[in-house]
């Protein structure tokens, strides 16, 4: 038999218990504490924009042995640097330094890095307003700054 409280005045002692147990559970206290918007570099945004650093290429992790293409972004809300995966055969020749790039989550499991890229939680959408899908594909063309 549970030891949970019954009769007429039970549910206070119930709803405390619940509140009490509620803190057991990480998803809650990510949401209670706000802990997605201090420490995520997006601020709990899905995208944010920013301005590349530079090209970097980051080695995949075993048993791979693949250079995965990448770019150091400064974000324009809060400055913070963070790496861009470039998805995509080529993709990396659409993005140049000093371009403004949109970014948003790569979507791993918990919020991190997916795949064999280690670290790499973002990856690059856009490139000076323009779809850098679109550009890969041949569909539209780079605009001149």
């Amino acid at each position: 038999m549970s030891k949970k409280t019954r009769g007429l005045f039970a549910a206070k002692k119930i709803a405390k218990r619940r509140s009490k147990f509620k803190w057991a559970k990480k998803d809650f206290v990510k949401r209670a504490l706000r802990l997605k918007e201090k420490f995520d570099p997006l601020g709990g945004a899905s995208q944010a924009k920013g301005l590349v650093v530079e090209k970097v290429q980051l080695e995949a992790k075993q048993p791979n042995s693949a250079m995965r293409k990448c770019a150091k972004v400064q974000l324009t809300r809060n400055g913070r640097i963070v790496t861009a995966f470039l998805p995509g055969d080529g993709a990396t020749k659409f993005v140049d330094e000093h371009d403004e790039v949109v970014i948003e989550s790569i979507g791993g499991k918990m919020g991190r890095s997916m795949g064999d890229i280690p670290g790499v939680r973002f990856k690059v959408i856009k490139v000076n307003e323009q779809s850098l899908e679109a550009l890969r594909l041949g569909k539209i063309e780079k605009a001149r700054k």
